[in-house]
């Protein structure tokens, strides 16, 4: 779990009756991070700090959530939470929490004019935990749905999924919010495609995404995160059928606590390997 990674504390809010919710991880002081951005309809909140070339190094948060857009104000109550405890980049003015917001679209699943918001953020941040890490229909997986791209009658639940790969003391951790318009594919899909067997379908265009935070223990700069993150929309392609398409956000942020030191390429290697994990557990529970 994500938690396995020391300092990393989650938390969710869930509204089971809306079918919505979000997901709030906090990370420690000194935590560098980066992201990228694959699928074609993201939302997302101050997503561009993450890449290489800009001032930020360090992260304080990231959030996850449902409501489609409407859910990044989730972010404005975890940035009120950090404010109160003294947390951020420091300004002349103060300091100013660095929190990231991905959202996935929910609104079709429950009420869709209940979506989370900066009340609900904050009270996700207050309960984040360092010693568990919920998953499934729980969070922004409240309302996730996989399993959609062939037409609405095929979908399934989908939700949150978390796995850790370890190597000696090296740790990689990935927690993913499902919500693809993809299936979870163990490979029958493309080998039906090699055997000519495969009916094309006429692609539906269900709002979807897939979003979620990679931690690892190594000591890793903003730039080794960056191409960590490349290697983890390697996992989203082994694990869902199709992936990145234009009708999903699917987005992934790579953070690094930096207690050990470790080879850039193992760490890629096992980021691929978690997120991969992480997304298939979610499949096993539909």
């Amino acid at each position: 779990m994500l938690t396995d990674i020391d300092g990393i504390e989650v938390g969710n809010w869930s509204d089971t009756g809306a079918k919505t919710g979000c997901t709030v991880i906090l990370f420690p002081e000194g935590t560098a991070a980066s992201g990228e951005i694959r699928g074609g309809a993201p939302a997302t909140r101050d997503f561009a700090l993450l890449h290489p070339s800009r001032l930020v190094e360090h992260i304080n948060a990231v959030v996850l959530s449902g409501g489609s857009a409407y859910g990044l104000a989730a972010c404005d109550g975890v940035m009120s939470f950090l404010e109160e405890r003294g947390q951020g980049f420091a300004t002349a003015s103060g300091k100013v929490p660095i929190v990231v917001g991905m959202s996935l679209f929910d609104l079709g699943e429950g009420d869709s004019t209940k979506r989370p918001g900066a009340k609900q953020g904050k009270e996700a941040a207050e309960i984040a935990s360092s010693t568990k890490t919920d998953v499934g229909l729980i969070g922004a997986g409240t309302g996730a749905t996989i399993s959609k791209w062939r037409g609405k009658e095929y979908a399934k639940f989908g939700g949150i999924g978390s796995a850790t790969c370890r190597s000696g003391e090296l740790m990689v951790s990935a927690l993913l919010a499902v919500n693809a318009s993809g299936d979870i594919d163990d490979g029958t899909v493309s080998q039906s495609i090699l055997d000519g067997t495969f009916e094309f379908p006429e692609i539906v265009p269900f709002e979807n995404t897939t979003i979620g935070v990679v931690v690892t223990n190594a000591r890793l700069t903003k730039g080794e995160c960056f191409l960590t993150s490349q290697s983890a929309h390697d996992g989203f392609a082994k694990a869902i059928f199709p992936a990145h398409t234009q009708g999903d956000g699917d987005a992934i942020v790579v953070a690094a606590t930096g207690t050990i030191e470790a080879s850039l390429g193992e760490v890629r290697l096992l980021a691929t390997v978690a997120v991969e994990k992480a997304i298939r557990s979610v499949g096993k529970g539909t």
